[in-house]
């Protein structure tokens, strides 16, 4: 039996971010090459967190610093195509978050592709760990799907 995970559903996610492929996102091979879906992941996220007002990248003094990101890959996007990317809160720590997301073509009900990363959130000034704050750790809380959500 193989370990490979299978492309989830859209209804398995909280929230979506809408993201415009770029031509510069193809490869050679005529698809968005596999580095862009980690920058899809990061707009997706740091989107959730500014426009939820938790997070201000000039000003706030607690930022998030990724440990660890994967990503697999299920069917091809390509530009010109628009894509969502779906997020949700996998593990809420102390002052870790595991983020869970997918990437979907247009007009896809399953993920073209799957990931994860770890963000430790860290003081600005002394890169050193620190309890996610009230605000945040609220609007995260959002992003928790349980298995009764899932349907």
């Amino acid at each position: 039996m193989s370990n490979r995970p299978i492309p989830e559903h859209r209804d398995a996610f909280a929230h979506f971010c809408p993201i415009s492929t770029r031509w510069m996102d193809n490869d050679a091979y005529l698809h968005v090459n596999n580095v862009a879906y980690y920058s899809f992941f990061d707009t997706a996220v740091n989107e959730y967190l500014i426009r939820g007002g938790v997070l201000d990248i000039r000003r706030s003094t607690v930022t998030g610093l990724v440990a660890h990101s994967e990503c697999n890959y299920f069917s091809p996007v390509a530009f010109p195509e628009a894509i969502e990317v779906g997020l949700r809160v996998g593990r809420l720590g102390n002052s870790s978050v595991t983020y869970e997301l997918a990437v979907f073509g247009s007009d896809s009900g399953t993920a073209s592709a799957q990931g994860r990363f770890v963000h430790v959130y860290v003081d600005r000034e002394t890169s050193r760990p620190v309890t996610i704050p009230d605000g945040m750790r609220a609007l995260l809380e959002r992003l928790i799907i349980t298995e009764r959500d899932a349907g």
